[in-house]
């Protein structure tokens, strides 16, 4: 009996830091900020080396929700005003990649840049 609490808790313990690790390395990754308020994205360009991974740290900042959105890269995000979201990448090919507010389809464009 004794063995098996052993177990258990060594299992656990395992658990633990495989769960944790990805939580740390999502924080070790190049952040990017973008903010979209009615219609604009800012930046409108991002460049970064191919099969570096990445995130992009998005911010509503206006009156209204916004979809950040990637036809291509099929990511997306939906912000509620003044809320924040991450979007991650690991491993993109080299290549240019549209990202829109596709509540706002006439708006101003984010193109990312994969070298």
């Amino acid at each position: 009996m004794a063995a098996a609490i052993a177990m258990r808790r060594c299992a656990l313990a395992m658990a633990a830091v495989l769960l944790a690790a990805p939580v740390a390395q999502a924080e070790d990754l190049k952040a990017f900020k973008v903010e979209m308020k009615d219609g604009v994205i800012t930046p409108d360009r991002i460049e970064v080396e191919a099969g570096v991974p990445f995130r992009i740290d998005v911010t509503n900042a206006g009156a209204k929700a916004a979809e950040f959105e990637s036809d291509e890269l099929h990511k997306e995000k939906v912000l509620v005003p003044g809320g924040t979201g991450s979007l991650f990448f690991r491993k993109i090919s080299a290549g240019t990649y549209i990202f829109y507010d596709d509540f706002h389809p006439d708006g101003t464009k984010l193109t990312l840049i994969i070298k």
